[in-house]
């Protein structure tokens, strides 16, 4: 396989991420289009990795997986705090919540 499968893959799946945070409204989901997102970035940098014989790509991917578990915990706490107050999840009544 090519660097140019793995690119195409990556901006494939980095796209339709893009349009699951743009287009829906319900918050799971918007989480998991912004997990779509950072997976299309780890995609990248391993390929450029392996393309280029280093392991920096390899490294730096690990600390975005190791960011985006902390981002599901907290963006999970923030969807539960939002449904117990408003018992939707849906982002255009959280702005309701202001204070």
């Amino acid at each position: 396989m090519t660097l140019n499968n793995f690119l195409i893959l990556a901006a494939f799946l980095f796209c339709t991420g893009l349009y699951g945070v743009l287009a829906r409204k319900n918050a799971v989901l918007v989480l998991m289009s912004i997990e779509l997102m950072l997976n299309a970035v780890n995609i990248n940098l391993v390929a450029f990795s392996a393309f280029r014989a280093n392991v920096t790509g390899q490294v730096f991917s690990l600390f975005i997986i190791t960011i985006a578990a902390a981002e599901v915990g907290v963006g999970l706490a923030i969807v539960l705090l939002i449904y117990r107050n408003s018992r939707s999840v849906d982002l255009d009544q959280a702005d309701q919540l202001k204070g």
